[in-house]
Order: C-alpha cells, then structure tokens, then sequence
C-alpha cells in the first residue's frame, strides 16, 4: 500500500475509487466497506483509496476550543490504522492533515479540488452518517447531487452489524472501556493490538525482577487501561505469553522518566534465552491484549508492587491454561 501524506504527489494515481473516513480500530464495519471498495475499484480498473485524518477531528476541535473531555479516546495509533488498511488490500492511502484550513472548507469546494481535482475519483463510497465541509454543513445527498455533474459515481453503505449490535468505532470504545476484550475482538474481527518500537525505560523492572518492554502510546487518552493477558509478536517465531500495564502508572512518581505519559509495558512470562537481557530495544512488536485482569492500582512502595506484579503473573499463567 501506498501512503501519502496530503494529495499534492506525483506517485498518486490520477484516478481512483475511494472511500473517506477516520478508521479508528478498521472494525469489521470497516473491513465491509473495504471489501465493497476494492470490488468497485477492480471493475472501474483504478486503485482503491482510503483517505483518513491525523490528527483525529474531534482532537483539532478539542484543543481549539481548549475541551480536552471532546477528544475521542483513541483505539489505534497511525501506525496500526495503516497497518490495517494494508492488511485489507488497499492500494493507497492519504493522510491529510485536519486542520483549521481544512476545517473551514466549503462542501462544494472539498468535492471540487480535493476529490475531483486532488484524487480524480471515479467512485467514491461513504458511511451513512458521513458529513464533510465547515460545519459539517456537507453530507451524502449533496456530494450524490455533485456527481452527476462531475462524473463520478457515489454509493452510501448502511450500518454493518454483529449479532444485532451496530459495529462502530464507538462500540468498540465502549467495550475497551469495560475491559471486554472478548467482545472488543469480536467487532474487530481480530485481537486488539498496539505496536510500536521497544524502547528504553528507567529500567525498575530489573530491581523488580519484572524486565519489562515499553512502548509508548502516542495518544494521551487511549481506548483501554488496565492490567491485561498479553501476547508479544515481533521478538521471535512464536508469540510470547505476557502481562501488560497501559496506563500511567499510578505507583511511580512523577519524575519517572517517561514523564507521566501513557506507556504499555509489557512483562513476557518465559524469556527466550537467546535474545539476551537487551534483546527486546529498538524492536517493532505487536503486542495483543487478549483479557483484563484488572484497572491500574497504586501499590504502597516498591515491595507492595513486586507482590501485585506476581499476582498477576500467576492470574495470568491460570487464564492462559484455562484456554488450552
């Protein structure tokens, strides 16, 4: 798949089939939508497309309007949304930029010089409840009245559902925040993952007897938090069995080196012995939050920790046998 940041690229082909949209989690709506694009785009002979936004629009609003309670909580990182769409056979993928130009926008003009100048679109496919332009002010009966006229086509997708639930990205938010991870792999048709480089820390997993791999969460309001059943993919052939912290680590004091941000450390049962004690740094893995053991707590000095991060091992070994 290729990505391109904004649509002003020579590499970008001159005409496509697409679809618009943020992508948060790329559930198994989603992955509907998907499969209907790249049918569509085979039979016109162009690429399929998604275009998607970063930040998140809800998170420009947020900051300027200074609410930080109107940011979405985030399920995926730009990373693992990318990853997902390439997973999903998509040829090419713009990013742009949601900003306060963009965001002033006039409908008649977005469909004028980004779809039809910037993208050349032959099809484009949206959700039913897709908006667009200054206030939003844009929506499927305007952008199906400009085609004509144009000369592309444009098709609307109602609701994908699971069992008699609505898939979308806020059921998926919802059940993250429960903790529900069987029901959150469910509406996205896989396990839920965050990837990302292993890098270092203050390095008290070792004092803990407790070696932990970091990884930073790029969103300061994720989806999830807690104490999770973990899988690690990346370090060897096989996955790793482990126990995983997303959150900020209400234990430690604030001037832990990662400043208070959001990080998932991720502690794997058995180590190989092969990849060393500095085995894991700079490594991208891909870690799968597979069930919640518990929400974060603040333990009562290091000792009281060391005994929590062994129950929790030990919950985790039971969970994971009661599976096999």
């Amino acid at each position: 798949m290729q990505i391109f940041r904004g649509f002003h690229h020579p590499q970008l082909a001159k005409a496509c089939a697409l679809t618009i949209g943020n992508f948060d989690g790329v559930h198994r709506g989603h992955q509907a939508m998907l499969a209907l694009l790249k049918n569509e785009a085979r039979h016109r002979g162009v690429p399929s497309c998604v275009m998607t936004f970063e930040p998140h629009p809800r998170d420009f609003f947020a900051k300027l309007h200074h609410q930080p309670d109107l940011a979405p909580a985030r399920i995926a990182n730009l990373r693992d949304k990318l990853n997902e769409l390439r997973a999903c056979g998509i040829d090419q993928c713009v990013v742009l930029p949601f900003n306060q130009s963009f965001a002033a926008q006039q409908p008649q003009a977005f469909i004028e010089e980004v779809l039809v100048k910037g993208l050349g679109v032959k099809y484009v496919l949206v959700g039913d409840d897709f908006r667009f332009g200054s206030k939003r002010m844009g929506d499927y009966t305007m952008l199906d009245a400009a085609s004509a006229d144009l000369k592309f086509d444009v098709a609307r997708m109602n609701s994908y559902e699971v069992r008699g639930l609505r898939v979308s990205s806020s059921a998926v938010r919802e059940a993250m925040g429960r903790g529900a991870m069987q029901e959150v792999a469910q509406l996205l048709g896989r396990p839920y993952a965050i990837s990302g480089h292993v890098v270092h820390g203050r390095k008290l997993g070792r004092e803990l007897n407790c070696r932990t791999l970091n990884l930073r969460f790029t969103h300061w309001k994720p989806a999830a938090s807690g104490i999770f059943v973990v899988q690690v993919h990346g370090l060897t052939d096989q996955p790793l069995a482990g126990v995983a912290n997303l959150g900020i680590r209400p234990s430690l004091d604030a001037s832990d080196v990662n400043g208070g941000r959001v990080l998932l450390e991720t502690h794997c049962l058995d180590w190989p012995d092969n990849l060393g004690a500095e085995g894991g740094y700079g490594k991208i893995i891909r870690v799968e939050l597979l069930h919640k053991l518990h929400d974060e707590l603040k333990y009562d000095g290091l000792d009281a920790l060391m005994q929590g991060i062994h129950q929790d091992c030990a919950d985790a070994r039971a969970w994971l046998a009661a599976r096999i």
